[in-house]
């Protein structure tokens, strides 16, 4: 139990009705999970308004409710208490409550379109190496040091937030990374956090089913840099036009990377295959698994932390040499007639461009690209004719197929992707809408040397069709081509 007063420090508080001395036991707000003592939040969400439930919560025994607007009865003895905005009032109490993990160890946000995961899990990987104990606040997993919980958002809720930050302090955590989203900033879910560094990867067409323009998702993203304090430092890749935007106005101490104009750090590509990459960092050369420039943006970023964290250069650079790729992320394998299969999450236009010309770039030019995209439902619907015109124009051939369509039609989802196909590329377009069929449609095509893409799902092991999530691994999909194929 924690004492209402304690957690309502800072809070932007407006009127309260009732008392403030008394012991609570939870902060809530998912009325359906109140129990006897616990505080409830009434959010007013995208799709659902949490002051609909207050009557709910109540009766489910609620002893406080925080909200923007008083209900029109108040019933006594329970403690009413209104806020400017509920969702800051939330992030500002969950740190309370959880005694303020976020100032008891350097916590490191990296936020961006593309590259955010791989940032965060390298970063990890890294300082586990070097002998720390780490956390990471991931898409694709959350990991408290060695011990693995799973991940359901990519900048999960402030309560949740804070209660695993609590968990690094009572491991003894070191450093924790963590992917700051823009649906997380715009919903304050990163406020009452005290951030030691932020990291900025790029900026492109991205949500904007939920950000009504894209300079409303820049100017988002760049809030976390206005927010950081003046001890932490904030890194951008200055080879994204965006990347000294979001310098303007930070109070951290402002660090640069890139690998074409000046920067604080800089990384030059000596050589590329599709084994990995040789780079030379300071006239170092560094030979790392990680392959595409857009993961040497990323490795670059991961080199510079390191260093402003206070590692050591020549045990940074030994390291990076055996960092692995994180799941899901150009992630390969190459079947015994010597076809490669790689898998990627790409699912933003410039995503799926970075990971086509990759291919291009380290293919010999004799070999076909396969490529079997989608785009999913309830997402923003801009994107997929881009996607169909970037995979169509840089691939050999491109199977359009379901990819998460949620409670969408997918037919509807792929006529909306064909619309951008160029007329030159309809003959190298087909369209299977069975994901698994697509696949081994893709591994029946392709013959050795070709290369085949599947990109948008990455690490995901679930595909979810009319609000049902069923198992679904495409690498788990094409291994098992593979493994036909050969008998």
């Amino acid at each position: 139990m924690k004492n209402l007063k304690d957690i309502l420090y800072q809070v932007s508080i407006q009127q309260v009705f009732g008392s403030t001395n008394i012991d609570v036991k939870n902060l809530v707000f998912d009325s359906r999970k109140i129990e006897q003592n616990d505080v409830f939040i009434a959010l007013k969400g995208v799709s659902v308004d949490g002051h609909l439930y207050i009557e709910k919560a109540i009766d489910l025994d609620a002893a406080v409710i925080i909200c923007e607007d008083f209900p029109s009865n108040k019933k006594d003895g329970i403690t009413y208490i209104k806020v400017e905005d509920a969702n800051v009032a939330l992030a500002v109490m969950a740190s309370n409550f959880y005694d303020n993990p976020s100032s008891k160890l350097p916590l490191i946000g990296v936020t961006g379109t593309n590259g955010k995961t791989t940032i965060a899990s390298l970063l990890y990987q890294l300082f586990k190496k070097a002998g720390y104990k780490v956390g990471l606040l991931s898409t694709v997993k959350i990991l408290v040091d060695e011990t693995e919980f799973k991940a359901t958002h990519t900048t999960p809720d402030s309560v949740t937030v804070n209660c695993y930050l609590d968990k690094m302090i009572d491991e003894g955590v070191d450093f924790c990374f963590m992917e700051v989203s823009s649906h997380g900033i715009h919903q304050k879910r990163t406020e009452g956090l005290v951030f030691a560094g932020g990291i900025f990867t790029n900026l492109s067409h991205d949500h904007l089913d939920y950000h009504s323009t894209f300079a409303e998702y820049r100017d988002v993203k760049k809030q976390f840099f206005d927010s950081l304090p003046k001890s932490a430092f904030a890194l951008t890749n200055v080879d994204d036009k965006n990347g000294g935007f979001m310098l303007q106005n930070t109070k951290a101490k402002k660090q640069t990377y890139a690998l074409k104009t000046l920067a604080d750090f800089k990384v030059k590509i000596l050589e590329k295959q599709l084994s990995g990459t040789l780079i030379s960092v300071d006239g170092t050369e560094v030979w790392t698994k990680l392959i595409g420039v857009f993961n040497i943006y990323n490795l670059n970023a991961i080199i510079a932390t390191a260093e402003l964290l206070g590692l050591e250069k020549l045990e940074i650079l030994t390291i990076v040499s055996e960092l692995e790729s994180v799941s899901g992320r150009f992630e390969y394998v190459v079947s015994e007639d010597g076809i490669t299969a790689i898998v990627d999450y790409a699912h933003t236009p410039d995503a799926l461009k970075n990971v086509l010309e990759t291919i291009n770039d380290i293919r010999t030019g004799n070999e076909q690209v396969v490529t079997v995209i989608g785009c999913g439902g309830d997402r923003d619907k801009t994107k997929r004719p881009k996607m169909a015109h970037i995979a169509s124009q840089l691939s050999n051939q491109v199977i359009f197929t379901s990819d998460n369509p949620r409670t969408e039609n997918s037919q509807t989802i792929l006529d909306e992707m064909e619309v951008g196909v160029a007329s030159e590329n309809y003959r190298k377009t087909i369209t299977v809408l069975d994901r698994k069929q697509a696949i081994k449609a893709a591994c029946k095509f392709s013959k050795t040397g070709d290369i085949i893409l599947i990109a948008g799902k990455g690490h995901e092991k679930y595909q979810e069709i009319n609000g049902v999530r069923s198992h679904f691994d495409d690498l788990e999909e094409v291994k098992n081509c593979f493994n036909q194929l050969k008998n």
